[in-house]
């Protein structure tokens, strides 16, 4: 499970033609901002520390970082069907076409590219909505017929093949619009243009399931994780991710380093880990997969990375794993904070506001730390979270524990371009709400991420007869509305002063401050005018924000007030609004442990889908004329190998600061 940033500190789009903006924020000398177009800014980001780590700890993060790259084809594929080949017919004409670049019309093809890159294929990243591109048709032709055929690959035919097959792709808005459906009473499957399933229905997918459940199972495997679904000659049937399998190519790359990387492994026990992670994909067992989970749970290397089918976010009915990768280090320094809250897992459990009936008796296996990013693979790049929580399996986590970590590097990197950027000034409605966010923001939104992903999902229990699947495509936004009322909830608890976390509740208020005017107003901002709510951090977040806000009605907990035409929130009652999270935590922590799919429905449909338009044109006007962007994502480091008589004797680390030349060179070198 992922956490993204909830501050809304970066902006609406800019001219929709061109990636030119104010400029690059720098801080002492280094800049973090390298490209800002149509909604969405990239950053660079630091891993400080990795001088100083060993030879074999370089070369570990080198090999996992390489492993993390060769992946990256498979998410293309996973988004859409046709997202892969979009992108290399693309990126033929971006290096061949001989014609004039500096038209507008070929700028805005450009942003077309890059926002293809960003997303990992033509449906947006966060929104799951198709973008159309700002340049015509007919100089899409234009552009395919005059680039030699040499740059596109065989596959794709003629010119005149291509422009026949992805003109309708690209630009006709009715062709499979919508990578992930989540509208109520329709087919999902049918209305989900994501790669994940082929010729078969959403009733057929889950009869199929169904019926290799075994809902007496004590440790079920995460059924369809790893694999399509197709019907093949009448019958509904599973192509598995494996070698020898469907993305052979690219997972036998992946295996090749791994295997390097178990060679350098800090320990055996992480060698096991890297090993057994090979033996699943070499097999596509899930038993083999959840055996890797276990073992990771247990590594405590200082080294640690993720690699594999992950999150179900991108799929509509929460089983497919998007192929993700993240290679990192612990933060010694920051990792201090994180277990505090580890060793105290038991006691918040204790202390939880929901039915006893759902707590945990025994915390197992809990175990946070703050980790430098070394490199982002797949689902994670360029956007990426915050913070993780893993594995997902319920079983895993209540006998063996789980693993949290906050992406120190990465929250860094955000922070550091956003400053000063006029959102709060614009959005909070007094001075005092603007100095508390500015004192113990950054704080608040650590601490925030830090209970969340620590304790928030590692949090509670389901009830024995529960298998773990009955919330279907509600699964997810209940999932990150658990773990974040979870956080809101003890972050005004007095146990986070005792413990040294928090100087004071300020922290805490910061915070409320932030979720619910990003909750109830300024994510909007996030989405095409009137569109309605469909991601799960944002769906979780509208919820819990309208709850409150509804609920708290009568004693007048959170004001929505209009000051010279403009709309602000205000969090009157802090005491109560907390009360007010600890009262959703306990029914949302129900509908999870009793897999209550209809109140999770009537929860997630009334609060969390709507969206008011007046108050939508608001936020998009008001935040368009702060010249931010919404969205981040980041540039990945170089690595360097120093090579001494056939033998590696060091590792070099280069920041680029070209996007559209680290994904030309992606794809030269990563790509099949």
């Amino acid at each position: 499970m992922k956490h993204f940033f909830i501050a809304m500190c970066c902006a609406i789009t800019v001219c929709a033609s061109c990636s030119r903006h104010s400029g690059p924020v720098v801080e002492d000398g280094f800049t973090w901002e390298v490209d800002r177009f149509a909604d969405l800014r990239v950053l660079r980001y630091q891993v400080p520390g990795f001088d100083s780590l060993t030879l074999q700890q370089k070369k570990l993060i080198y090999y996992l970082s390489e492993a993390a790259l060769c992946g990256r084809d498979i998410l293309y594929d996973q988004n859409s069907k046709d997202g892969l080949a979009v992108r290399k017919m693309l990126e033929g004409i971006y290096a061949g076409y001989p014609g004039d670049r500096t038209t507008e019309e070929f700028r805005r093809f450009e942003v077309y590219l890059k926002r293809v890159w960003f997303s990992n294929g033509i449906y947006h990243h966060y929104s799951s909505d198709k973008f159309v591109p700002g340049f015509s048709q007919t100089s899409f032709a234009d552009y395919v017929q005059a680039t030699p055929a040499e740059f596109f690959p065989e596959q794709l035919g003629s010119a005149a093949d291509i422009i026949k097959r992805f003109t309708p792709i690209l630009f006709d808005p009715t062709v499979a619009p919508k990578r992930v459906s989540q509208e109520d009473g329709t087919d999902l499957v049918l209305g989900s243009a994501c790669n994940y399933y082929e010729g078969v229905t959403q009733a057929e997918v889950e009869a199929f399931y169904a019926r290799m459940t075994d809902t007496s199972a004590t440790e079920p495997p995460s059924y369809g994780l790893n694999s399509k679904v197709v019907k093949e000659n009448g019958r509904v049937v599973e192509k598995l991710w494996k070698v020898g399998g469907m993305y052979s190519e690219w997972i036998s790359q992946i295996v090749q380093w791994l295997e390097k990387a178990a060679e350098v492994a800090e320990n055996e026990h992480q060698a096991e880990v890297i090993r057994t992670l090979i033996t699943y994909y070499k097999t596509g067992n899930l038993k083999e997969f959840d055996r890797y989970n276990i073992l990771w749970v247990r590594d405590t290397s200082r080294v640690d990375f993720v690699n594999g089918f992950i999150e179900v976010y991108g799929d509509p009915l929460g089983r497919k794993g998007a192929w993700e990768s993240v290679v990192n280090f612990r933060d010694e320094e920051a990792t201090a904070r994180t277990e505090v809250l580890s060793r105290n897992a038991q006691w918040f459990e204790d202390h939880s506001p929901v039915d006893s009936l759902f707590k945990k008796k025994e915390v197992k296996g809990v175990s946070a730390k703050a980790i430098t990013v070394a490199m982002l693979g797949g689902d994670c790049y360029p956007a990426s979270p915050i913070g993780i929580n893993l594995p997902n399996a319920d079983w895993i986590r209540k006998e063996y524990g789980s693993k949290s970590v906050t992406l120190q590097n990465i929250t860094n990197a955000g922070n550091q371009a956003s400053l000063g950027n006029g959102f709060l000034e614009e959005f909070a409605w007094s001075d005092d709400e603007i100095s508390r966010a500015r004192r113990y923001g950054a704080l608040a939104d650590v601490l925030h991420t830090d209970l969340h992903e620590c304790l928030g999902h590692a949090s509670g229990q389901l009830l024995d007869t529960i298998v773990g699947d009955e919330l279907k495509n509600y699964a997810s936004t209940l999932e990150e509305a658990r773990a974040d009322l979870f956080a809101l909830y003890y972050l005004m608890d007095d146990k986070m002063e005792e413990l040294g976390l928090v100087p004071d509740r300020n922290v805490a208020r910061a915070a409320y401050d932030a979720y619910i005017r990003n909750g109830l107003f300024t994510q909007l901002v996030r989405i095409e005018y009137g569109r309605t709510v469909e991601e799960a951090h944002m769906r979780c977040r509208k919820m819990i924000a309208e709850w409150c806000f509804e609920h708290g009605l009568e004693h007048r907990v959170i004001d929505r007030r209009v000051r010279n035409g403009k709309t602000y929130f205000v969090v009157r009652d802090y005491n109560r609004l907390r009360d007010l999270f600890g009262e959703l935590l306990a029914e949302v922590q129900r509908i999870k442990s009793e897999g209550d799919y209809d109140a999770g429905r009537e929860l997630v449909e009334t609060y969390a889908v709507q969206v008011d338009p007046e108050l939508h044109k608001e936020a998009l006007e008001r935040y368009k004329a702060l010249n931010l962007a919404p969205f981040t994502g980041f540039i990945n480091p170089h690595y360097i190998p120093v090579i001494e008589n056939n033998e590696i004797v060091d590792i070099k680390i280069e920041y680029p600061d070209d996007f559209a030349a680290q994904m030309m060179k992606y794809s030269q070198n990563y790509s099949k």
